[in-house]
């Protein structure tokens, strides 16, 4: 799904709407019986979800509203989106710090037990295997959510470094949290109704802060996060207490925080200037060509010890050739893999996600393009279908974030 979910959202609802129903089912959903469903999959369905295969799990792309429109209520009022299909694991042992340590570009040891941070999981070349958002749960426990379409190629990677780091007397082991589903809650109204639904006071709980708590009667793994800019909750709940918390937080929105889709999910994310591994980074992208220089630790710059170090605090020192940006431009929205070329027709980079925003109502891309090229005001010609349209480097987010910060 390199184009973007945004685009797959559309061409399903205009092939729906067109009658064109078992072409649709033939291109989307010919995998179905092979698919994985979340513990809510019943739940969307019977909520009008259009489910399409995602990283080899059934999920709802949108709902009866239309994409614009979920994403327009997520920043208006919230949104809750089923992410079960997320990988959520533990890492424990006296020596889980050291171990996480060789292998991700964050000082985790100077993480506050009950905080977090983005990371990313890097190669011996410093490219980026993936990105994840990790918490240090204790001095002896480590939380970490790991992307679905990387589940395979994360836990291998993790589980063979483990094993050699084991050999040599490291106490570390781990456990996937197969038996928990996911849900992401988020928006302006996120906090006040998930107060409803627990006796902690969330009011004391910070952006990237994690508690283990009672919510609706289960215990949570709650950490105050997301993907879309806007304050929120990722929410890691028994899968069989899944759909009643589910239920109850629309319940207590009173209808305003809605069931929402991956193509919503995709489109706040590109506003909020977040990436999408897959498209916006990948083996061959380093951290520091991500415009994620700031994930990496002060010590860790210093010290290095992690895979691909050398190549990292090589670019650190020297500057990387190349460089994600963010881009207005007119004419039809970009593409991943269109072409971005300077005033004079060179080619200078490519778009790696692209769409109209619906907060700002025109077209927002990110993508790479040559170091020297990439400051803010910057004229480009961006192809699409063969003809250049104008566009110009902006800085991101696109739409401003509103983390809940002290």
């Amino acid at each position: 799904m390199r184009g973007g979910l945004w685009q797959l959202g559309q061409s399903i609802t205009r092939r729906l709407a067109n009658g064109d129903k078992k072409a649709a089912a033939r291109r989307y959903f010919a995998t179905e019986a092979e698919l994985k469903k979340t513990a809510l999959y019943d739940f969307h369905v019977a909520n009008g979800g259009k489910m399409v295969p995602f990283a080899g799990w059934s999920m709802p792309i949108q709902y009866k509203d239309s994409i614009m429109d979920s994403t327009l209520n997520c920043r208006e009022n919230g949104s809750l989106f089923d992410v079960s299909h997320m990988c959520g694991l533990s890492l424990k042992g006296k020596d889980s710090v050291p171990f996480l340590e060789k292998l991700v570009i964050a000082d985790v040891a100077a993480l506050a037990p009950g905080t977090g941070s983005l990371t990313v999981f890097t190669n011996e070349k410093g490219g980026a295997i993936d990105d994840s958002v990790i918490t240090k749960v204790t001095d002896h426990h480590i939380y970490l959510v790991v992307n679905a379409g990387c589940r395979d190629k994360d836990l291998a990677h993790i589980e063979e470094h483990m094993k050699s780091f084991k050999a040599k007397g490291g106490d570390v082991s781990w456990h996937i949290h197969d038996e928990r589903s996911l849900l992401a809650l988020q928006g302006p109204l996120a906090a006040p109704v998930l107060q409803h639904l627990t006796k902690e006071d969330l009011s004391k709980l910070y952006f990237g802060e994690f508690r283990v708590l009672d919510i609706n009667g289960s215990q949570c793994f709650l950490t105050r996060t997301g993907y879309t800019g806007e304050d929120g909750f990722e929410i890691s709940v028994p899968s069989e207490n899944a759909l009643d918390l589910a239920k109850a937080i629309l319940e207590k929105s009173e209808g305003k925080i809605r069931l929402t889709g991956l193509g919503a999910r995709d489109s706040l994310r590109l506003e909020a200037g977040l990436c999408l591994y897959g498209n916006d980074m990948e083996q061959h992208i380093t951290p520091i060509e991500a415009g994620l220089t700031w994930a990496i630790g002060k010590r860790r710059r210093a010290e290095g010890g992690f895979l691909g170090a050398e190549f990292i605090l090589k670019q650190l020192e020297e500057g990387p050739k190349i460089r994600r940006v963010g881009f207005f431009s007119s004419g039809p929205p970009p593409r991943s893999h269109s072409e971005i070329q300077d005033e004079g027709g060179n080619n200078i980079g490519e778009v790696t996600s692209g769409g109209f925003s619906p907060c700002l109502k025109k077209n927002i891309a990110m993508g790479y393009v040559k170091s020297g090229l990439h400051k803010a005001g910057t004229k480009v010609k961006i192809i699409i279908r063969g003809k250049a349209n104008e566009g110009v480097v902006t800085k991101m987010p696109f739409v401003p974030t509103k983390y809940y910060k002290p």
